[in-house]
C-alpha cells in the first residue's frame, strides 16, 4: 500500500483530536489502523531503496553483496 495524502491527512486529523477532545473507540482502533498502514508502506520504500543502493569503488567496480574497503 502507498501512502497517500489522504491517510496522511486523517493520520493528522485523528491526532489533532485526540490532542483536543479524544477520540472514540472506532476512531481510536482507525488511527491505529491507519498507523500501522503507514509504518508498513514506510518500511517497505525504505527497503526498496537500500535493495537498489549501488555501491561503487573508486576505480568504478560494482561492489554488489560486498564491502567497500
Amino acid at each position: 500500500m502507498a501512502i497517500t495524502q489522504e491517510m496522511i491527512d486523517r493520520i493528522n486529523e485523528l491526532s489533532r483530536k485526540k490532542k483536543s477532545v479524544g477520540l472514540t473507540e472506532e476512531e481510536a482502533a482507525e488511527q491505529k489502523v491507519l498507523y500501522k498502514e503507514y509504518i508498513a508502506a514506510f518500511r517497505a520504500n525504505v527497503k526498496s531503496q537500500l535493495e537498489n543502493i549501488e555501491v561503487v569503488d573508486k576505480d568504478g567496480n560494482h561492489l554488489a553483496g560486498r564491502k567497500a574497503n
